[in-house]
């Protein structure tokens, strides 16, 4: 029997609840990923005496450019999110404890976030590239779990506007933490810090604590449990079993084939622009942190009402012209 929170698909409640775990992982995304810390990285790294020397940092026994070591780490922990996530989401589907992995995933992301606090310089360089890997894997393994609660919590009539909510709630979110955030680092010594590097390391730890503290609202009212069944050759085993059978449907729908491929690149590129788009503004352009941060706040506000114009123009002339549209802006900005 499935346990449930008393809440039926499509109450106001359970979509709200579903939406708000938007507003606590954000954080990651634009804190973590796009602003403070890529900044932070950049600026950290440029110090270290081996840099000064040779403009290169030491990891794992070979010397990096430090843009270079950021972005295969980015890779790294993509690479291993895309492994992991069809085998999880398989077992997740047999046993029905989507909960658990989202927990799981999201307790990881935020404590690694809370751990980049020790991140300061050349001898904690291998912490802060760790707990980036980890950090990482938690945020995206929760998000396939967050994802897949929709068709649970939302009727399909409702998925665009409900998925439009979650994402406006999720910019509102950021960009309030990453105010917060800014105020502490420009104004580090009203706040009683004694650097700006001890006052970003600290939102390190502001922004894991958001993220574990605000996601307790989301798990109250998700349901529990679909179903419940315990594998009798073991959860992995289960996990492969329930991909295998996806992986045979999937040989029947040419389209959805081309779909899973042409989104694969999308994303990558997306991802690609998002992780990178500080660093570059900082270590390429040699724009001041301050105002860096600002134009990325300033992106932010547009995307508010990105997510909410494109859920109309969804709504009226269908998914495929929406997205056909965001993918012309994206080039044309980005030529």
């Amino acid at each position: 029997m499935a346990k449930t929170t008393g809440l039926q698909k499509g109450d106001k409640k359970l979509i709200n609840a579903w939406a708000f775990y938007d507003w606590a992982n954000s954080v990651y995304s634009l804190v973590i990923s796009t602003a403070v810390f890529p900044i932070y990285y950049a600026g950290v790294t440029k110090e270290f005496e081996s840099f000064k020397l040779t403009e290169t940092i030491p990891f794992l026994g070979t010397d990096w450019n430090p843009e270079t070591l950021m972005s295969y780490t980015i890779a790294f922990f993509m690479l291993i999110v895309a492994f992991i996530s069809p085998i999880l989401s398989g077992i997740a589907d047999y046993t029905g404890n989507k909960l658990k992995f989202l927990k799981f995933f999201c307790l990881l992301g935020s404590l690694s976030i809370i751990g980049l606090y020790f991140f300061k310089d050349e001898a904690t360089l291998w912490i802060g590239i760790l707990l980036t890997i980890t950090s990482g894997i938690g945020f995206w393994g929760s998000i396939v779990f967050y994802n897949a609660y929709l068709p649970e919590v939302a009727h399909p009539e409702q998925q665009d506007a409900v998925s439009a909510k979650g994402f406006i709630m999720g910019y509102i979110g950021s960009i309030l933490l990453l105010i917060i955030c800014l105020a502490m680092i420009m104004f580090y010594d009203t706040f009683g810090f004694e650097t700006a590097g001890q006052a970003t390391r600290i939102t390190f730890i502001v922004v894991g604590v958001w993220w574990l503290g605000f996601a307790q609202v989301t798990y109250r009212k998700l349901p529990k449990n679909e179903h419940t069944r315990t594998p009798q050759k073991g959860y992995l085993t289960s996990g492969f079993k329930e991909l295998g059978k996806v992986w045979t449907e999937l040989k029947n729908y040419a389209q959805l084939r081309t779909f899973l491929i042409s989104f694969f690149f999308f994303s990558v590129g997306v991802q690609t622009i998002i992780y990178m788009a500080g660093i570059f503004g900082s270590s390429e352009l040699g724009l001041p942190d301050t105002n860096l941060i600002g134009a990325i706040l300033l992106v932010q506000f547009v995307a508010i009402f990105g997510a909410f114009i494109f859920s109309r123009v969804s709504k009226a002339f269908g998914n495929l012209t929406a997205l056909k549209v965001t993918i012309i802006i994206w080039g044309v900005v980005f030529l």
